[in-house]
């Protein structure tokens, strides 16, 4: 059973063409899937959608994934003075951006279980069997 999502941070994801956008979407989605934070639309953020822009502003936990070092996620919400409370950038995880590629599945699979386990370290309800660091 899912937490309330109203409870869980919420979570804004790079989504451009290259392998490493594409994974910063896909591994926000899988943490919405998993329960781990709701996903929301950094695109309706960064285009003043006032219904996005209020849920952005509700005060919840806001987890930033960017896939490169350019930090647009980081920038749309900076652009609102809304600040992360995590910023996750993919290349620190040895994440290579690449055009016209697809993102590796199995770099994915690791990177999400990182930044899952990380989050729920942070959620004490939730937290990963082992020790937290």
């Amino acid at each position: 059973m899912h937490p309330n999502p109203s409870r869980l941070p919420l979570v804004y994801a790079c989504s451009g063409c290259s392998s490493a956008a594409q994974m910063a979407n896909h591994v926000a989605v899988q943490l919405d899937r998993r329960g781990v934070a709701e996903m929301s639309c950094i695109a309706g953020v960064g285009g003043d959608v006032p219904q996005l822009l209020k849920i952005a502003r509700s005060g919840r936990s806001i987890v930033a994934l960017d896939g490169c070092p350019l930090a647009c996620v980081l920038s749309c919400l900076a652009r609102h003075r809304i600040q992360a409370r995590d910023h996750y950038q993919l290349h620190k995880y040895g994440v290579k951006k690449r055009a016209h590629q697809d993102f590796d599945p199995l770099e994915a699979a690791q990177v999400l279980e990182r930044i899952s386990a990380d989050l729920s370290c942070q959620r004490p309800e939730q937290q990963a069997p082992g020790p937290c660091m």
